[in-house]
């Protein structure tokens, strides 16, 4: 090994940690990669079976970003290692043969990007597999070898938390209860997935890479605006996608606040919206949104409700969400204060007419009005990109409830090939919009067009 690589108490404890898969997340330069190879290596050493796995995006990228790099896996290991990039006679697959005292070991280098190249190779049980930025692999893959394996290591950076492998795999993982609080507050509510046993989430830090100065941190948090998704990216380690994202200065530590905390402002116009999408082949959801607009023309999202037929065994009809709606509603009447006119999607007439014929036959003083779209899609995202933060003055606060439109916000996007957004994860945006449009002047610094 060149030089000797300082090792944090944190880094100690991830290396002696047992544990039978483990994800590695963070903020660049943490080192997580790093300290990742030697612990998977060392578990290669320890391992009965005889056949194991690094997989990368290429076998070139595995060859710079792992085997090859400083502190990689021929810096540290040395003679006790060889790498065959093309294959030998055994074995015409890449792989690294690795002399330890349980004898020698193959570890197999795959891309995961090539279908049929991983394929041939997951006809057996491994021992150990490390995959290197599991948020960018197919799911496919990981899926499939996530079964064959005593030991499955994951690195990553973070990506877009609606990835699937975020629920299906990243946030089935917890922290240790020692570094649990090492843990963003915005991830640590996103590790919400059903818990696996032996399971363990580590998120690194700069400040958990001991062979970093303090000048060398400094160094890294100047090297990104702040405010931008790459500093939340690669400086605070939050999630989100790195390029794309359309509410990119939405923050929640400016832009979300407690019930407790709303309850203190002066309200003078509550209003609510509907935005439907009765498709069962779909993630598209039924989204409730109820908001309130304060003397100092702050807009506050104050509750929603959610619904997917998606995940319904009988699905719901337009006479279903009648009487849901009337009941969100009456719930929000009775606890922040009375929306009369309430917006509902205008293309969906069919859901406008079950509301108006449940007020002609019960007891409602709701009027249910087509929401108003003149205002175009490109104009309202205007308009609340103004409100989440301009010149440090902020009129658009969502309470911390709200779990879907926070969401939403942090991973709405923008077409790769047009400026026009995706349609997709945009269920309460869109609700809400329909509710504040028509008042919109009394938000913020509102200027007409």
């Amino acid at each position: 090994m060149s030089n000797e690589y300082n090792l944090s108490d944190k880094y100690l404890d991830f290396l002696e940690h047992d544990a039978q898969v483990e994800f590695l997340e963070g903020t660049t330069a943490a080192g997580k990669t790093t300290v990742g190879i030697t612990k998977f290596m060392l578990k290669v050493a320890e391992s009965p079976k005889k056949m194991h796995v690094i997989a990368a995006k290429t076998t070139g990228v595995a060859e710079k970003n792992i085997i090859n790099k400083e502190y990689g896996i021929k810096d540290v290991f040395g003679d006790s290692v060889k790498y065959n990039g093309n294959g030998d006679k055994d074995d015409k697959i890449p792989h690294i043969r690795y002399t330890t005292p349980n004898g020698d070991k193959i570890i197999y280098i795959l891309g995961y990007d090539n279908r049929d190249k991983w394929e041939m190779v997951l006809g057996s049980q491994f021992g150990c597999v490390l995959i290197d930025e599991i948020n960018t692999a197919s799911i496919d893959f990981v899926r499939e070898i996530s079964t064959r394996n005593d030991y499955l290591m994951g690195t990553l950076n973070p990506d877009d938390p609606n990835l699937q492998v975020y629920s299906e795999f990243i946030n089935c993982s917890r922290p240790l209860e020692k570094y649990k609080k090492d843990v963003p507050k915005e991830i640590q509510e996103q590790l919400n997935s059903e818990e696996k046993p032996n399971w363990t989430y580590w998120f690194f830090s700069f400040y958990d890479n001991a062979s970093l100065s303090e000048e060398d941190i400094e160094k890294k948090k100047l090297s990104a605006p702040k405010g931008t998704k790459l500093y939340k990216n690669k400086i605070l380690g939050l999630r989100g996608r790195a390029t794309g994202l359309i509410f990119s200065n939405f923050e929640r530590k400016n832009n979300v606040i407690t019930k407790e905390k709303a309850k203190k402002f002066k309200f003078i116009q509550f209003t609510a919206g509907l935005d439907t999408a009765y498709s069962q082949e779909s993630p598209d959801t039924f989204a409730f949104t109820f908001s309130g607009i304060t003397s100092n023309k702050e807009l506050v999202v104050l509750d929603e409700e959610v619904y997917n037929n998606k995940d319904l065994d009988i699905p719901l009809a337009p006479s279903d969400i009648a009487p849901k709606f009337f009941k969100f509603l009456e719930k929000n009447r009775q606890d922040w204060g009375f929306a009369r006119d309430v917006f509902i999607d205008c293309a969906d007439q069919a859901t406008i007419m079950e509301l108006k014929k449940f007020k002609r036959t019960n007891p409602c003083i709701y009027n249910f009005i087509n929401s108003y779209k003149k205002i175009t899609i490109i104009d309202r995202i205007h308009l609340m990109l103004g409100w989440l933060n301009t010149n440090n003055k902020i009129f658009y606060y969502v309470l911390d409830t709200c779990v879907e439109h926070i969401r939403e916000l942090e991973v709405y996007s923008w077409k790769d090939d047009k400026y026009e957004p995706e349609d997709a994860n945009d269920h309460t945006i869109n609700s809400s919009q329909y509710a504040w449009i028509p008042f919109r002047k009394m938000i913020g610094d509102y200027k007409e067009e």
